[in-house]
């Protein structure tokens, strides 16, 4: 922040402020100092609603205020570990449902948690990898022979 005001840069300070107030009221709302874990789910949420906001105002015609909230988002995302690449999600959903044993869509949540566990320490979209791992289960099996 003190760079950032230092370089009288007004975004990227308003964009630290929000990530440092959001934080802070997380704090202040579960009562407990914030661990690692918490902070990324903070972060992870400030992210989400960056982009619903950009898309939202790219749809109402204000391209402006859509390139200020994807500035902030690539911002936060800058205080983010890596993400996981497609490959890294791919072995990390095939060992999952190696382990678990699940073929049908139903026990879809056992899969993504196991996934999940396997990508801990990096950055995921949820919506997408529950894509892969609905597509993944929706494909017809091999078929075995009797």
């Amino acid at each position: 922040m003190t760079g950032a005001m230092k370089a009288r840069d007004e975004s990227r300070l308003s964009a630290l402020r929000m990530i440092k107030t959001a934080l802070k009221k997380h704090e202040v709302d579960s009562m407990q100092a914030l661990d690692e874990k918490a902070e990324l789910q903070v972060l992870n949420t400030l992210i989400k609603q960056r982009r619903e906001a950009a898309g939202m105002f790219r749809k109402g015609g204000r391209p402006e205020l859509a390139e200020k909230e994807e500035a902030e988002l690539k911002l936060i995302e800058g205080y983010m570990p890596a993400s996981a690449s497609d490959d890294e999600i791919e072995a990390a959903i095939a060992e999952a449902l190696a382990e678990t044993g699940v073929t049908s869509l139903k026990q879809m949540g056992v899969v993504m948690k196991a996934t999940q566990a396997r990508l801990s320490g990096k950055r995921v979209d949820g919506k997408a990898l529950s894509e892969k791992v609905r597509a993944r289960l929706a494909a017809p099996a091999a078929p075995s022979a009797f």
